[in-house]
């Protein structure tokens, strides 16, 4: 009889960005929509990133990571999908939540770009005040 492989999902999110994130047992190969990890996200910063969960939770090279993102820079992508991978590792062994929520990698970061308001050049600077 076949072993059921497992495999979990996640969605994380970070600024603009939204990382749908699939969990399955492997070497370790990190897929960004489609695209290797690596040339997806070409800063070494991203990519270390991303290892974080892994590396708290002692399971490097353990999983396979195949990610879809969309929305927002690269640093937010990189974001979106390190909250993905956590909760997504935090689902598939209630053992690795403590330390990934101690950690804060399962708390979703909701820092967004402040907007711009209308008669302003941006979203805090004001015109320069002249009092004639």
């Amino acid at each position: 009889m076949a072993t059921a492989v497992r495999h979990t999902y996640a969605t994380g999110r970070r600024k603009e960005a939204t990382a749908r994130v699939y969990l399955t047992p492997g070497t370790g190969r990190l897929t960004i929509n489609k695209r290797e990890a690596g040339d997806h996200f070409r800063r070494a910063t991203l990519l270390m990133l991303l290892e974080q969960p892994f590396e708290l939770t002692d399971t490097l090279q353990k999983y396979d990571v195949k990610a879809t993102v969309a929305g927002g820079g690269l640093s937010g992508q990189a974001g979106a999908v390190k909250h993905g991978i956590s909760r997504a590792l935090a689902s598939l062994d209630p053992e690795f939540r403590a330390p990934l929520k101690r950690a804060g990698f399962l708390t979703r970061d909701s820092r967004v770009v402040e907007r711009k308001k209308y008669g302003q050049p941006k979203a805090r600077k004001r015109f320069q005040f002249s009092k004639r």
